[in-house]
């Protein structure tokens, strides 16, 4: 909205800073951090008034979960809040990649917060059916694929890029769609998945925001794609702010979320900021660099697909409990040290992710 402004610049004054995607990244990401600074204690107050026994934990769980009983959930409406009103006032608002990335960001927040209050209200883990979520899930991952496919340019249309190898694409047809929607639903769940443990989710979400954020700048300018040797995909450097926006309004969250958590995201954020994640890898046509940013996800949700499969069919467990990060804490990992020892591999991975912008 703020771009407008530029209609106001002779081109040497300071409306012309408007113009320049890296000064309103910077500006949403400090009107989200602020945003999250002024409203995160009024907003965990109303939830803890509202919510009463907070959000239920898990009778098999692990044993240090049960001092958490009583803590709200549903803190992802802080995020969501301060990332759509950075993201509304700072971006352009006529660039479809930043409208298919919001939408998917507010409608995946809402099947979560659906998740949530279920949960909430019948004071149980249920929670809305896993079918009911799934089925919307791609419902809507399904809609974000084919704007995506639609505005990307004729020659990378329904291509997926693989990285490192320098020019090569291969034709997915008409699997493209399927595919990029299971990438965001996938990338939702397994976010969701990992959000388990007092700011375990939010700091990876994060770093692969601000990796995913520098590589949607590179590939929407000629210049860097052509010095960089990757696809250019127009328009999708707005996807930045969006970026920008997450970690700051990631950071307001977390200084409510940091152990031990006054608010838990929930549903409500999780599946939000996986889902946005997702269509942003989609929009960039780097959904496999993405599997390695978020490595992390993806290997949290595969411990809990390995556990159920080996469950099933021998009887037996491969780890002490799914997801891997209750694994180690029922190994005697200390929840800080888990969290922190996590945090530095979704670092390690998302510089390897962003490496591949260079490796051809």
């Amino acid at each position: 909205m703020l771009y407008l402004l530029t209609a106001l610049s002779d081109g040497g004054d300071f409306f012309n800073l408007f113009r320049y995607i890296t000064f309103r990244a910077g500006g949403a990401f400090f009107t989200a951090l602020f945003f999250g600074f002024i409203f995160g204690r009024p907003l965990i107050n109303v939830l803890r008034r509202k919510q009463g026994k907070g959000q239920p934990i898990r009778d098999d769980g692990p044993e240090g979960h049960f001092v958490k009983a009583g803590t709200p959930t549903m803190g992802g409406l802080l995020i969501l809040s301060a990332l759509m009103t950075a993201t509304l006032l700072w971006a352009r608002l006529d660039n479809v990649f930043v409208w298919v990335v919001l939408l998917v960001t507010v409608s995946f927040g809402l099947i979560g917060f659906a998740d949530d209050y279920a949960k909430v209200s019948k004071q149980n883990t249920a929670g809305v059916s896993g079918k009911v979520r799934l089925g919307l899930g791609f419902l809507i991952a399904g809609l974000a694929a084919w704007a995506c496919a639609w505005v990307h340019p004729t020659d990378l249309q329904n291509q997926l890029a693989l990285p490192v190898f320098k020019d090569t694409l291969i034709n997915l047809g008409f699997l493209y769609i399927p595919f990029a929607m299971v990438v965001i639903v996938g990338s939702a769940n397994a976010v969701n998945l990992t959000d388990g443990l007092d700011g375990l989710a939010i700091m990876p979400s994060m770093i692969a925001a601000g990796a995913l954020g520098v590589i949607a700048y590179a590939v929407g300018r000629v210049d860097f794609t052509e010095y960089l040797d990757v696809h250019y995909v127009p328009g999708t450097g707005e996807i930045l702010i969006f970026c920008s926006a997450l970690i700051g309004g990631g950071l307001g969250f977390l200084w409510y979320n940091a152990p031990p958590a006054a608010v838990f995201m929930g549903d409500t954020g999780s599946l939000a900021l996986g889902g946005a994640l997702g269509a942003i890898a989609v929009a960039t046509k780097h959904e496999i660099v993405w599997a390695i940013i978020g490595g992390l996800f993806v290997v949290e949700a595969l411990s809990v697909i390995i556990q159920v499969l080996y469950f099933k069919r021998t009887g037996k467990r491969v780890f002490l409990m799914a997801p891997i990060h209750h694994h180690f804490e029922k190994k005697g990992w200390a929840e800080p040290q888990i969290v922190i020892r996590f945090w530095i591999i979704a670092l390690i991975l998302a510089m390897i992710g962003m490496a591949t912008l260079k490796v051809r």
